[in-house]
């Protein structure tokens, strides 16, 4: 694809690879980066200056080699058939695209971003993050035909990030809070996104009104958009079908998805249950949902959590058990948006069952978190392993250690 035009090569046979740390020249954003984020926004004609790619900060061909950095990636696009709705749409083809990039690495979204450029790319002449915008610019352009106009900004000055960051952030919850409401009984459709299967062939997201897609960047509003703009591309519409079990979430429609994009490697998925079969996740999750025998409750990492869970094990440890496509009871990739949702482990006792999670989240999550929870749940500033955590529990009469939960059946 665009041979002798840019310095690397450029197409899906990229998709997937894995630049390991002794490879990395350099990585921007990741776990060892605090301020990082991509936001992909409409704008009037006269406010893009089309094909313009500017980097505001140190580019690659002078950071230290081996070094984790900041990054914000600001994508502005303008033009007379894009719609609002379809910017979350646009900003997740960044994972896609970016992954088409001969020696470079993209995962996650949003202000979880992670990227990598590998030391042979780099050698090759990839040396500065004009060239990412101007590949880029030309995928988007190529593949999206109601793009008229499009500017890149690559941001690697942290000040200048931190100044950003928060109103990105407000974008982002400005865009959840609009499929608050909506229910899985009012639609005929679900949505399936196929994004990340180039990293796990079997998963693939199944996306509701009620549970947004692992990543937290696709709802189903986003995919109703993704879908009407690009009927054959990687988000479809998928007939929801005959409701088989409305307390665990288990649809015909989202049975047959499974069945066919799994590659016929399971046949059968409960949306809102960590149980029996659950929904598969892929590695660009924003939060994993755990189980802790123990307590027979569960606790709730997210991506940016340091250290240890209150089960001994890091975030990074039990994402390698909970991705590649896999069903694994117990061990479930959900977006933090999802804490929100009526249906939230619904089958499973929901917030009722869970005992533990990060501070951070507490606050962020704690108008979701029903009142009687309050003070109930541990952090970890309250346990640091699992006798502490039902020693806890006890103490303060969690409802569901006391036994006042009743599973739906």
């Amino acid at each position: 694809m665009a041979d002798g035009i840019f310095p690397v090569d450029i197409g899906p046979q990229y998709e997937g690879e894995v630049i390991r740390k002794a490879d990395m020249r350099v990585e921007f954003g990741g776990p060892n980066v605090r301020t990082k984020f991509e936001l992909v926004s409409i704008k009037p004609p006269d406010g893009v200056t089309h094909e313009k790619v500017e980097v505001i900060g140190p580019d690659i061909d002078v950071l230290p080699e081996g070094s984790s950095q900041p990054i914000a990636l600001i994508v502005d696009v303008a033009g007379a058939r894009l719609e609002r709705d379809i910017e979350p749409v646009l900003e997740r083809r960044l994972h896609l695209y970016l992954n088409y990039i001969e020696g470079f690495y993209h995962m996650n979204q949003r202000q979880d971003v992670w990227m990598r450029l590998n030391k042979a790319s780099f050698g090759k002449g990839l040396k500065s993050l004009r060239s990412l915008g101007e590949i880029l610019i030309f995928l988007y352009t190529s593949e999206i035909d109601i793009i008229e106009k499009i500017q890149v900004t690559f941001i690697t000055d942290p000040v200048k990030i931190e100044e950003l960051l928060p109103k990105a952030v407000e974008v982002y919850r400005s865009r959840d809070e609009k499929i608050r409401g909506l229910r899985e009984a009012d639609v005929e459709e679900f949505y399936s996104c196929a994004l990340c299967q180039s990293f796990a062939p079997t998963h693939i997201c199944c996306i509701t009104p009620e549970r947004i897609a692992n990543c937290g960047a696709i709802n189903w509003f986003d995919g109703k958009a993704a879908y009407q703009m690009d009927p054959e591309g990687p988000i479809q519409a998928v007939p929801k079908g005959d409701i088989i079990d409305p307390v665990r979430g288990e649809y015909r429609g989202a049975d047959r998805l499974a069945l066919e994009k799994s590659m016929g490697t399971y046949d059968r998925v409960f949306l809102h249950s960590a149980f029996g079969y659950p929904h598969t996740s892929c590695g660009c999750f924003q939060a994993i949902c755990f189980y802790i025998p123990e307590a027979d409750a569960f606790g709730i990492v997210n991506r940016d959590f340091e250290g240890d869970t209150v089960i001994g094990s890091p975030f990074t440890e039990m994402a390698g058990d909970t991705s590649g496509g896999r069903q694994v009871e117990g061990f479930l990739g959900i977006a933090l948006e999802y804490l929100r949702s009526p249906s939230f482990l619904k089958a499973d006792g929901g917030w009722y069952r869970i005992v533990w999670m990060p501070r951070v989240i507490q606050e962020m999550y704690r108008d979701a978190c029903p009142m009687d929870l309050h003070g109930k749940i541990a952090t970890e500033n309250d346990v640091t392993n699992v006798d502490e955590l039902v020693a806890f529990l006890d103490r303060a009469g969690h409802p569901w250690v006391k036994g006042e939960v009743k599973l739906p059946v």
